[in-house]
């Protein structure tokens, strides 16, 4: 009888579920397109004005007290003046992607780049963002974080992969004395958070995998696998700076790793050291500047100011930019 009553109970629960999924849907594409065509009025009666900037804004002022009056709350001029820009942001209203709501939109419209706006509607989609995960990825900068930007359909690790990576989330201050047990440990209790920020398509496997030799046992620190990829992905944490003794521990774990975990089908493993520091210097004259398949990225354990990050976001830029074109003569 238990079991009969929990079926049910189930059952019933799944149908509510996706009646409410589904009127939230409805309501959204109804909010969107009334939104929009709000936008497209205002924009073309705008356009009929004598002088248009101060004929718009003193049209706005006088639209929003008389919806205010009529609708109640929605429709003052900030909101209005949103949907003004929504129509000439969005010109097409076919374009519109319903998965997205007009607070995800609102938040598009404060960036001013076509290409990064395509960008932030297609990781809201394919990753499922709400409109908090998409606040935090433009505020840190998630775009000019990639390291490279395929034009082609096709991804690949440098399409995938940031540098630097942001773990304010992780809750642990830079200024305390931190081990790599304890960014291990953190990184598992915010696991979500993580792979939001590491990138797309990375699904957790283990944490310190045991790989033994014929005469050795090694633990690797984090593994995961990307399935857009196709390849398992090993991380190294490092809480100091960058040495030849960790560039010469991930090589030989990738090998290991191919050797002994790589399955059929499986692209070559990708191994990724995080530090706090990197040596420029012991980066150009190591293994990882001769292979595809090892980098080095730093991590912060806090959001810096926007100015601050868009030069570290450059100086890393140039590097990358450096080593990929030396790769390619």
């Amino acid at each position: 009888m238990e079991v009969s009553e929990d079926s049910l109970f189930q059952s019933v629960k799944e149908i509510i579920k996706q009646s409410r999924e589904k009127v939230f849907r409805i309501a959204n594409s109804t909010l969107l397109l009334t939104y929009w065509q709000i936008g497209q009025l205002i924009v073309e009666d705008e356009q009929n004005g004598k002088e248009r900037a101060a004929y718009g804004k003193y049209t706005l002022r006088n639209l929003s007290e008389k919806l205010t009056l009529e609708f109640g709350k929605g429709f003052d001029y900030t909101n209005l003046s949103n949907m003004r820009r929504f129509y000439l942001a969005f010109p097409i209203v076919d374009a519109l992607r319903q998965q997205l709501t007009w607070t995800h939109y609102r938040l598009l419209l404060k960036v001013d780049d076509k290409k990064k706006i395509e960008y932030y509607i297609n990781e809201s989609i394919q990753n499922n963002w709400n409109s908090r995960d998409l606040k935090r990825q433009i505020s840190s900068l998630a775009y000019e974080r990639v390291l490279e930007h395929k034009k082609s359909p096709s991804e690949n690790i440098h399409s995938v992969l940031k540098d630097p990576y942001i773990f304010e989330f992780l809750g642990l201050k830079q200024s305390e004395k931190i081990s790599e047990k304890d960014i291990e440990s953190a990184i598992i209790d915010h696991i979500q958070k993580f792979l939001l920020e590491f990138g797309k398509g990375f699904a957790f496997v283990a944490r310190q995998q045991h790989i033994s030799t014929d005469t050795s046992d090694f633990y690797i620190d984090l593994v995961f696998y990307n399935y857009i990829l196709k390849c398992f992905v090993i991380i190294d944490l490092k809480t100091g700076e960058l040495s030849h003794q960790d560039i010469g521990q991930i090589d030989m774990y990738v090998r290991m790793y191919d050797d002994l975990k790589r399955n059929d089908g499986d692209n070559p493993t990708i191994g990724i050291l995080l530090c706090t520091e990197k040596d420029e210097t012991v980066v150009k004259y190591s293994v990882l500047n001769d292979k595809n398949n090892l980098f080095a990225s730093k991590y912060l354990l806090y959001l810096p100011k926007e100015e601050e990050l868009k030069q570290i976001i450059d100086q890393d830029r140039i590097r990358f930019e450096l080593d990929r074109d030396n790769n390619l003569t």
